[in-house]
Formats: C-alpha cells, structure tokens, sequence
C-alpha cells in the first residue's frame, strides 16, 4: 500500500514543480498596454542575443510572443499573446493556441519570437482568419546551434522561428498545428 502512494506522489511531482509556470497570470486576455509592456521586455532580451542579430536586421516584422504556457500529460496545449512590430511600431495583436496529443507530461512557459523575412510570409500571416503553423510559409524553428549559424546570407527561408526564456520541465514549444489569430484586445 504505501510503495502505491510513492509511487503516486513520485508522479504528481513534475506537475507539482510546474504549477509556478502553469499558474495563470490573469483571468481575462491582456489589454494593449500588458501586451506592449511584455512584447518591450522581449524585444530587449532578444536583441541582446547576439545570433539574434541578423534576423532582425533583415525581418520585414517581427511576431513576439513573450509568453506561451505549455502543458499537458499525453494530451497538451499551449496559448499566449503577442503583437507584430514592423520597425518600431505594433502593428497588430494575436494570440497562439495549439493543441498536441502523444507522448508528453510536463509544463513550461516560454517566449516566442517569428522573424518575418518576406513580404509574402507577412502577407501570408495578415491575410488569413487565424494562421496555422505548416500551412501557407515554411517556418524554420532556430536552436541555438543553427542560431549561431545564421548570417544575412544563409537566411533563406520565409519565417524564423526563435523561442527564449524557457522554464519549466517540457522541451520546447511545439510549432506544428499551433494557430495564430489576430486579436483586438482593450
């Protein structure tokens, strides 16, 4: 009997160590000034990135998520929201969701930013009721080894995905079946 309760209290352990991660922030979606406020601090820690430094140099805009929370035990989901910036403006806001099945437990939060390198991608994303991640533009999602790699002349391909500040006990954020939608928060 009591080998069953460790056994049980060893498994609630990742969710018990990811519940500060998976602990919501708010009841409601964020207003344009919490959006504006994260998406700054973001810009700032992704700009401090050095391998960072040619993405942006040659993105039409930039779609910053500063937060996505993530979790799931064999059935997962992920949300946040972020805004395009285009030069030094916003230029929308959008939210991510995205739903996974298989084999997974854990939770995480993380920031995402999507380098947008061609006017077409852009368009692409700007076009469409809710954009869904392996439709439409071929994003690339960067490590930090590719990142390291990445120069104004190996950058090829439509949309660069990069995520950042990660914490929490799951792997990565999961980029295919994710939606993106455009929002219009207070």
């Amino acid at each position: 009997m009591q080998r069953r309760q460790l056994a049980r209290a060893a498994a609630a352990l990742p969710f018990l160590a990811a519940a500060p991660v998976l602990a919501p922030r708010r009841a409601q979606a964020a207003t344009r000034a919490e959006i504006n406020s994260e998406v700054s601090a973001a810009l700032v820690r992704l700009r401090g990135m050095e391998n960072a430094a040619p993405l942006f140099r040659r993105a039409r805009a930039v779609l910053v998520f500063p937060r996505i929370v993530s979790g799931g035990f064999i059935v997962g989901g992920q949300f946040g929201e972020g805004a395009l910036i285009r030069g030094e403006a916003t230029t929308g806001y959008f939210n991510i969701a995205g739903l996974s099945f298989g084999l997974l437990a854990g939770a995480q939060a993380a920031g995402l930013a999507m380098f947008f390198m061609t006017d077409d991608a852009l368009r692409a994303l700007m076009n469409a009721d809710g954009w869904e991640i392996g439709t439409g533009p071929t994003v690339v999602a960067l490590d930090r080894g590719l990142q390291a790699n990445a120069t104004s002349t190996t950058l090829s391909e439509p949309v660069y995905a990069i995520t950042f500040g990660q914490q929490g006990l799951m792997a990565a954020v999961a980029l295919n079946g994710t939606k993106i939608t455009r929002i219009n928060p207070s």
